[in-house]
């Protein structure tokens, strides 16, 4: 069954590992009728984690989704992975949901990924709540929790449930907004009551705030309440409604999904309150890079963006779209505006987990499913007609953790290359390229959990060992002072000889700025017909650099003067002889090494800050900046690409397997002494190593 834009919400379950997300994924689908029972995370049978790596490791490593229906409406829920190094599979989701619901340990409070979940939402102005979980465990406190997350968000969450009583006397939960208690059902759905006279004046008290941030939602609604100190139950819902689509209020929901507690408040507020699709929009950009907001709108013609893909053993490839305009129908025809190609739209799903379910449309709003697309791919845009625009793609960060890898077996290697398109098309924070100038295939990803088990899942489904190892840093070489060289090409062998002669003058140029090209010749020394092979010889000679054979950068390069011969010049001449000059100016010019070094962010708690600092100085790191908020501190620093190379594990080791961490290239840097000369060892190795081969 299909339901129209007004009909559908869309929910993401996101938050820190061991949070609670699948379980209340499974409860909640549970509550809402779609499975007969829940299943725990220990029986490997719940909806959402059902690859073996999950099952294995009972952990989520692919989002799910699923959806139950409320009062007419189709709630589609997103199930997320709580780990960073899954942390693509957040990022579509968030792109493909109007509200996030983030879970909040009630013993535990925010933890570092909460935090960085958080962050990403406030970059997309997303509306979220929070739900905390696990309120039948001994220390959980609901109260000490929404300080907890006021302290560390500078905001006040605004209690939409409460809890009757914690730990070993939680009963379970009062449904604020429509003044109803449930009983938690333990091993059936929660069951509704009368709210016990214990509980009233909490549940008035909580009412209150609640009605003020509705109040929020509309300058009338706030001139009413200001007036009567109150809003009737209509006004209430309305401003709630307009409040949260405004993001201007964080709805907190309070609860124990392995007791079936909480779930059904949870499941009529994203009915009544969550955000309609109409209320998000999206963004395009055309072939000049101009970008363009659009509504989520169903009156338009059909437009779809491509979150997902992935490879199912039953299914095949399964694509997954967000409709953002118009209505996607089965048995049709799109295009595809990314590949500028036809294509075909065969049969639609939505789905419950791993279970598809076969629908005839999808509306403007809703999520589903395209199996067997022979092209579509992650960040595709489906559109009626061409239209030149396409959606932006999804704002992913740049992978962390690298590795070398190669098949132990030579005849493995197309085998193992082929598997590794598929992962990185699956998994858009994991990629791999061939590195020509170390000569290895290197992939990288979010971590080293993440790699780990895509390498596992090649050798158990392809049948191929992989050897893995550290990958070689690229280096480079530039100059420090000017200098200038002169080279004469000249071969004669019978006929018509080869004569060139070339006048270079070079110069070091701020970091960055790579190479500059200058043709300073007057009175036609060189003719301009062979400046084109000067500059291509110049170009040849930077390839390899007169320390350690690395790429030469940020270097002017003048060509002043020079000699030609009437009869036996040419280009190759001229190229041949300004490759010989760059190589012996750049002698005289006091070259150095260069090695990348990358801005680094470190999220960790404050007990492991010392020993972070004190790490970071070790590998080189020069600390830019620090922040701290209840009790989590943030690291900012530069540090040598090459010192944390196996950053993923170290912090792992020093934080124990709490900390994280995101890093981008910032700029070369100038190496000397004993670490140059340890560069320049290593690299004369490999170059034997490589003519050997």
């Amino acid at each position: 069954m299909s339901h129209s834009t007004d009909k559908v919400r869309n929910i993401v379950i996101a938050g820190h590992g061991q949070t609670g997300k699948t379980t209340l994924f499974e409860h909640i689908l549970f509550a809402g009728g779609v499975i007969p029972r829940a299943e725990t995370l220990e029986s490997g049978k719940t909806t959402s984690d059902s690859t073996p790596e999950e099952i294995e490791r009972k952990i989520s490593i692919h989002s799910a989704l699923g959806h139950v229906e409320r009062d007419g409406t189709k709630i589609n829920f997103f199930d997320t992975p709580g780990s960073s190094d899954f942390t693509g599979d957040v990022i579509s989701s968030f792109r493909a949901s109007e509200m996030a619901v983030l879970t909040v340990d009630g013993k535990s409070g925010v933890q570092i990924e909460t935090i960085k979940l958080w962050r990403n939402l406030d970059e997309r102005k997303k509306p979220r709540g929070v739900f905390i979980t696990k309120l039948d465990n001994d220390q959980a406190d609901f109260a000490k929790t929404l300080a907890d997350i006021k302290e560390k968000f500078k905001i006040e969450p605004v209690p939409v449930t409460i809890p009757m009583g914690s730990g070993g006397g939680f009963k379970g939960v009062i449904d604020v907004l429509h003044e109803k208690a449930y009983l938690s059902g333990g091993d059936t759905v929660e069951k509704e009551s009368a709210i016990p006279d214990e509980f009233k004046s909490a549940s008035a008290s909580a009412r209150e705030k609640l009605i003020e941030a509705a109040a929020e939602g509309d300058d009338g609604l706030m001139e009413q309440y200001i007036e009567k100190g109150s809003l009737s139950p209509d006004e209430m819902k309305k401003g709630l409604i307009e409040a949260l689509a405004q993001n201007k209020y964080v709805p907190a929901f309070a609860g124990s999904a392995l007791r079936n507690s909480g779930i059904i408040p949870l499941l009529d507020f994203a009915a009544d309150v969550a955000p309609n699709p109409r209320i998000a929009k999206d963004i395009m950009v055309d072939a000049e890079g101009k970008e363009t907001e659009i509504p989520i709108d169903p009156d338009k013609p059909v437009s779809a963006l491509v979150i997902k893909t992935n490879y199912d053993q039953f299914s095949g490839k399964l694509t997954w779209v967000k409709v953002i305009n118009g209505k996607l129908t089965a048995d049709s025809e799109a295009h595809n505006v990314t590949e500028n190609k036809k294509e075909r739209i065969g049969k639609l799903y939505t789905c419950q987990g791993k279970k598809l379910e076969e629908v005839r449309e999808l509306f403007a709003g809703d999520v589903g499913i395209i199996t067997k697309s022979a092209t579509l791919k992650t960040n595709d845009t489906l559109s009626a007609v061409d239209t030149g625009k396409t959606f932006v793609h999804l704002r992913l960060p740049e992978p962390v953790h690298s590795i070398a890898v190669s098949a132990a077996a030579k005849k493995d290697d197309d085998k193992l290359g082929e598997f590794l398109v598929r992962a990185a098309e699956e998994d858009k924070t994991f990629n791999y390229h061939y590195n020509t100038e170390t000569r290895e295939t290197v992939i990288s990803g979010m971590g080293e959990l993440q790699i780990h088990i895509i390498l596992d899942r090649i050798k158990a489904n392809q049948k191929i060992d992989v050897e893995t190892r550290v990958p070689k840093v690229a280096y480079r070489e530039t100059i420090t002072k000017k200098a200038s060289a002169e080279y004469t090409h000249k071969k004669q062998s019978g006929g018509h000889g080869q004569y060139g002669k070339v006048l270079l003058e070079i110069a070091p140029l701020p970091r960055g700025e790579k190479y500059q090209f200058v043709n300073a010749i007057f009175g036609g020394a060189i003719p301009k017909n062979y400046i084109p092979g000067v500059e291509k010889g110049v170009i040849e000679g930077m390839a390899h650099g007169t320390m350690a054979s690395y790429p030469v950068v940020d270097v002017e390069v003048k060509v002043v003067d020079g000699k030609y011969h009437p009869v036996d010049s040419n280009e190759l001449s001229f190229k041949l002889a300004a490759r010989n000059a760059f190589r012996e100016a750049m002698k005289q010019a006091n070259p150095t090494l260069l090695e990348p070094v990358m801005n680094l962010t470190v999220f960790i708690e404050e007990k492991y800050l010392g020993d972070v600092m004190s790490d970071l100085s070790g590998k080189r790191g020069k600390i830019h900046g620090q922040d701290s908020a209840g009790g989590i501190a943030e690291v900012r620093a530069e540090v040598p690409q090459v010192e944390l190379l196996r950053y993923s594990i170290d912090l792992r080791s020093i934080t124990s397997g709490t900390g994280s961490f995101s890093v981008a290239f910032s700029h070369y840097a100038p190496i000397s002494g004993r670490i140059a000369d340890e560069v320049i060892k290593a690299r004369a190795e490999f170059k034997v190593q490589e003519a050997d081969e």
